[in-house]
């Protein structure tokens, strides 16, 4: 019979469920060093919320360990590379929090709006200061929603309720799906910024998203408008916020996260006027915790007894063998979702993958997983990777499909992705050279062979003398080294394409230099995995 280990407290809900299941129970929170490694080595799953900290060493020999279940998001304190390595699948409780973090989130608009915080705090000091607490109606108002992930769902789908106008950016998100809903969205967030009243931020913490709003953005924002965080710290400058309080730019503002918790003393937010603070309270209910025990129980459950796997944050659960067969493929249609992810323009809606040649043979289903999850990791809360990435896609309005030609063309094995957005359709084609290079061999209407690793500096052009030349001069006085070189183009003169791989990213300046010539109509920088690199979850 599994044996099931729950390392911290677990409400009762997902204690007897477990037992319900027939499951061998071992619930022994608070251990530590040799009794924690011992009871984990006994163990064939193991539940954990942050307490214990599943580190390398401790995984280092894990006993009969098969999965360890996060109850709740975050698997910070769980070494999942070390636990993969292992073999040892590690699953998170995504949902489980969801409505109590999106209801915090109405909560603070509500109060915000209300002046509730500093109302009763008047009251307190025996004072009736009605004319100072005139707060504003949120019906007719607009929501500017920034993530439409499952928290930023909720939040919508509530504003909408309250007859507020909800408009959403969220490039991984389809705009009919979205629409369906009753939310309105958009391209980016210059457009969004300028036209909300309040304004709420949903995404994960991640290089791209941290100071996602600051002085710039809040300068974009009406004089009068409001922000809220309950999703991360980090994602709204603090004292960029901080400084359009005390301006009056902002005319309030409601935070429940922070990038130090807890703040320090002297943190900008906890003297700033106008705005209501609380200490990171979004998952904090009852509710909340009893449904992650549940949702943590039933995933050991559906694992240990029936193989199944939800909301893996590695790919243990796939098959080893057959995953070795294809993994050049696999790291190939990762690196063109990873591609389309930072090309796309406007919204992506459906994903129509075309294997020829050898690739066809294989498990393309696999190779679709890696796709999907190329597009989408970088830019999600959620640990992305083979085992969930259509799913979440599936979750996002995002139509993947794909199919097989076995019959070679120009090349042996060919995989091709276009990717629809709600402003076009754009294609990107990668092949395999040999047994280890991953060549891109189209972009768009252009056929090329560029190099698919590394920093990409990719831009279509009038096809000019000179040009290139230009460009090099640039970089070189920017110190940026240029590694290869490729241009596809239909007809001299015409329309063309580049790809130059770089040694570093270019600095913004130099971009602003290359993107002034008269010549260049479209610029992006790509950045790739090193050669040879392979995705995290590979293990």
């Amino acid at each position: 019979m599994p044996r099931i280990f729950i390392s911290d407290k677990l409400e009762t809900g997902g204690i007897d469920l477990l037992k319900a299941s027939g499951l061998d129970i071992d619930n022994r929170p608070g251990l530590k060093d040799a009794a924690l490694a011992e009871a984990m080595q006994s163990a064939d799953g193991m539940i954990v919320r942050s307490g214990t900290k599943v580190t390398a060493q401790l995984l280092e020999n894990p006993g009969k360990l098969r999965a360890i279940v996060r109850a709740g998001v975050g698997v910070d304190n769980i070494d999942v590379a070390a636990a993969t390595r292992k073999g040892i699948v590690v699953m998170n409780t995504p949902g489980g929090n969801t409505i109590s973090t999106a209801e915090q989130t109405i909560t603070l608009m509500m109060a915000l709006a209300r002046h509730t915080a500093a109302a009763d705090a008047s009251m307190r000091q025996n004072k009736w200061d009605r004319n100072k607490f005139v707060g504003a109606q949120l019906a007719g108002k607009t929501l500017g929603v920034v993530g439409l992930g499952r928290v930023g769902r909720e939040v919508a789908r509530r504003a909408v309720g309250l007859d507020m106008k909800v408009i959403g950016f969220d490039p991984f998100f389809s705009a009919d799906f979205a629409g369906k809903m009753g939310i309105e969205t958009v391209p980016d967030l210059p457009t969004l910024l300028p036209r909300v009243d309040i304004l709420t931020v949903h995404t994960p913490l991640s290089p791209e998203t941290t100071n996602l709003i600051g002085a710039a953005q809040i300068a974009m924002m009406k004089k009068g408008s409001r922000i809220l965080n309950c999703a991360r710290g980090g994602i709204i400058n603090e004292q960029a916020l901080a400084d359009a309080l005390v301006s009056g730019h902002l005319a309030g503002a409601a935070v429940d996260v922070y990038a130090q918790e807890p703040p320090p003393p002297d943190h900008p937010l906890l003297k700033a006027p106008n705005i209501v603070l609380t200490p990171h309270l979004g998952a904090s209910t009852t509710e909340a915790q009893e449904s992650v025990s549940l949702e943590a129980a039933q995933l050991l459950i559906d694992y240990l007894t029936k193989g199944a796997v939800q909301y893996a944050v590695n790919m243990a659960a796939v098959d080893r063998a057959e995953l070795e067969e294809v993994k050049l493929y696999v790291d190939m249609a990762r690196r063109l979702g990873l591609l389309h992810a930072q090309m796309a323009k406007g919204s992506i809606q459906r994903v129509q993958l075309t294997y020829r040649g050898e690739v066809a043979r294989r498990s393309t289903k696999l190779i679709t997983a890696a796709f999907a999850a190329g597009l989408l990791e970088t830019h999600l809360a959620q640990n992305v990777n083979i085992v969930n990435a259509e799913m979440i896609a599936r979750e996002r309005g995002i139509d993947i499909t794909e199919q097989s030609v076995p019959k070679k063309g120009d090349f042996s094995t060919l995989i091709q992705a276009d990717v629809t957005t709600d402003k076009k359709t754009y294609t990107a084609s990668g092949t395999l050279f040999g047994n280890q290079y991953l060549r891109l061999v189209r972009l768009g209407p252009h056929h090329l062979d560029a190099h698919m690793d590394g920093v990409m500096l990719i831009f279509t052009h009038r096809d000019v003398p000179g040009l290139i030349g230009f460009i090099g001069t640039i970089f070189g006085k920017h110190n940026v080294n240029i590694a290869q070189m490729n241009v596809g183009r239909q007809i001299p003169g015409g329309e063309a394409i580049a790809v130059l791989n770089l040694d570093s990213p270019p600095p913004e300046p130099a971009l602003q230099e290359v993107r002034a010539h008269e010549k260049i109509t479209s610029l992006s920088v790509v950045k790739l995995p090193p050669a040879g690199a392979m995705p995290p979850w590979f293990g």
